[in-house]
């Protein structure tokens, strides 16, 4: 664990390009920037590192004061708490347009904050609009500094500014724990947020009945059970037909991308509503990433019966388990919480969940234990197809991260993906692995003495193959041989 990083925070109101210069200061398209206001609402942090000084970097919604937007006053919430941590502010602005009255009131807001601020006036392309920018000193806070986040100039000497007055991040104390990433998944508005709020204890994501409400994959820290988290909330995935050509669209991508690059994903389900046709869709997006899984059934408090009725309150509960294997059975394997992000129930169950579904998902099985186990499997239910036995010669495992296991057998074709789901089946029986994918290929075992298998018909060729659980085919890896 290190020490506190120093923390620079980035404000303005909207679509002066904040997003755009917090990409280019930590060389990463993390934000997602388009031509339309208030596209940030959330927080959004990242390490950033310039003449060798590491900082935290924090992007924040534009500030707006009009009283009729339904995000104005949740938005400053959250510039406020980023500012009470900031040891540097860069007060954004934008050299085209000039100092407006938005940008004299939160220059006045400014000042009552009496943290070291850069005023930037953006969008300073060319000499030309460089000079638009000595206007901003109406502002009353000093030294203007022109830059194009677009294109990075003037970005440098900026940065060099910056990083001269912040606090030094200090030396390691020891080493630093791995975290657990967990996205955190789900259709619109099923209370995504809600949960991370209630994960944390404070306001750190924006909280609307509004579907859409959270725009960027928003990553939140959380220590638990001696653990450290990285709680990555992201947009709700809806059907990618309806959103086509959309700022949603890039939305959902990063909500995609960020449940790949996770640990664990957690699927958010409204319990209030029951198991919908879009859950079912992000729960096979889950799937098929590969990742371990959590269920999470959320509002539950509004499904509950009153105290006295605790004999209801467990078949409720055992009526949606039913639901849920039956509906989505290749996420068998995934457990089950469930919550209500409003009453702070159901919370550490769900932390301790992932932390043994990420346990199970790195879990490796010896040789010896695996081998006896499926050969005991293949003895007790032989398998033959048109008068050909499937003979498994040998077993081991080949990866983790979802555990994959390799089967060398006499015939790959031979092998019906239902046999390959039975196997799969006695594996979990042994070692329940809960809350991880389990993945199985097979191999000619041909290949281990033979130099080329014989081809079946004119040019055929036997490649290894790769099922999942549920038997569908997966691309054969660069690492099998045929």
């Amino acid at each position: 664990m290190t020490s506190r990083l120093p923390v620079l925070v980035i404000v303005g109101r909207p679509n002066v390009g904040k997003s755009t210069l917090f990409n280019r200061i930590i060389k990463s398209r993390v934000a997602v920037v388009e031509d339309e206001p208030g596209i940030t609402r959330d927080r959004l942090y990242a390490e950033g590192e310039w003449r060798g000084k590491r900082f935290q970097i924090v992007d924040t919604g534009g500030i707006v004061f009009d009283e009729n937007d339904p995000f104005a006053e949740q938005i400053r919430i959250q510039v406020n708490v980023a500012l009470e941590e900031a040891d540097a502010i860069l007060f954004v602005t934008d050299a085209i347009d000039g100092a407006n009255p938005d940008d004299m009131e939160l220059a006045n807001a400014m000042r009552m904050v009496k943290k070291p601020t850069f005023v930037v006036a953006n969008k300073a392309d060319n000499a030309n609009r460089e000079a638009y920018a000595n206007e901003f000193y109406r502002l009353g806070l000093g030294e203007i500094w022109p830059v194009s986040s677009l294109h990075g100039r003037g970005v440098a000497d900026l940065l060099d500014e910056v990083v001269a007055i912040l606090p030094d991040a200090g030396k390691k104390v020891d080493e630093e724990r791995e975290e657990i990433r967990v996205a955190i998944v789900g259709r619109p508005n099923v209370g995504k947020s809600s949960l991370i709020n209630a994960f944390t204890g404070e306001q750190r994501m924006i909280v609307s009945n509004v579907a859409g409400t959270t725009r960027d994959a928003v990553d939140t820290q959380l220590e638990y059970a001696g653990e450290k988290f990285r709680l990555v909330d992201t947009a709700g995935i809806r059907r990618r037909g309806k959103i086509q050509g959309t700022v949603e669209y890039y939305m959902v991508d990063r909500a995609v991308r960020a449940m790949e690059r996770a640990d664990c994903a957690m699927i958010i389900v409204d319990g209030s509503e029951g198991l919908t046709d879009g859950d079912k869709r992000v729960a096979k997006a889950a799937h098929d990433a590969g990742r371990a899984v959590v269920w999470v059934i959320n509002k539950w408090d509004t499904k509950e019966p009153p105290d006295g009725q605790p004999r209801m309150k467990s078949q409720l509960k055992k009526d949606f388990l039913k639901i849920l294997r039956d509906e989505v059975p290749e996420l068998a394997y995934a457990p089950v919480v469930f919550t209500s992000a409003i009453e702070s129930a159901g919370l550490e169950p769900a932390l301790d969940r992932v932390i043994t579904s990420v346990e199970n998902f790195s879990f490796r099985i010896a040789t010896g234990p695996l081998n006896r186990l499926v050969q005991d499997a293949c003895f007790r239910r032989p398998y033959t197809t048109k008068g050909r036995p499937l003979k498994v010669y040998y077993t081991t495992q080949v990866s983790t991260r979802p555990p994959t296991f390799l089967l060398f057998v006499n015939d790959p074709e031979i092998l019906h993906f239902s046999y390959e789901r039975y196997l799969l089946n006695e594996i979990r029986k042994q070692y329940p692995l809960e809350g991880t994918p389990i993945r199985l290929r097979n191999k000619s075992s041909h290949g281990k003495g033979d130099d080329e298998v014989k081809p079946k018909g004119r040019g055929a060729k036997r490649d290894a193959t790769t099922r999942d659980v549920m038997g569908r085919s997966k691309p054969k890896r660069d690492d099998a041989k045929d």
